[in-house]
């Protein structure tokens, strides 16, 4: 079992361990979260990585911004077998890693990576109501008194 950690700006990381547990309590707990506050720094942020990576286990982590304190931290603490990182943490990619955190770590890795961008799209273009339904020739629509 991959041990998973998000690493983040404080707030975020604790409100998505909040998000996890409403939608997979039982997962959710072993879940580790570290908020990054406004006034550590770099050698703090990775201490306590350092700290919550400790158990042995393959390790995931995930982090909010590539270039920022957070993922700096990651960064150092990754060997690229043990502990991996990603970066650009968001909900469905959370809620990916929860439901496969039995597979393998590099696997865990791609599914975290394609949560994230699966889940980013644009919505709300334009309102239902404003469409126009096209009707084919074919459109049961047009022969209602056949059904």
């Amino acid at each position: 079992m991959t041990d998973l950690v998000v690493l983040a700006h404080a707030p975020l990381a604790s409100a998505l361990r909040e998000v996890a547990a409403h939608a997979f309590p039982d997962c959710a707990q072993t879940l580790r979260c570290i908020d990054v506050q406004p006034n550590e720094g770099l050698d703090e942020v990775e201490r306590r990585l350092r700290q919550a990576t400790s158990s042995g286990a393959p390790v995931l982590v995930l982090c909010d911004v590539f270039g920022a304190t957070p993922c700096n931290a990651a960064l150092r603490v990754a060997d690229g077998s043990r502990v991996r990182a990603v970066a650009g943490v968001n909900v469905p990619m959370l809620w990916r890693v929860l439901c496969y955190a039995a597979e393998p770590l590099d696997v865990l890795v791609a599914r975290a990576v394609d949560g994230a961008g699966q889940g980013i799209m644009q919505v709300g273009i334009s309102r239902p109501q404003n469409q126009s339904v096209q009707v084919s020739s074919h459109d049961q629509v047009q022969h209602h008194h056949q059904q």
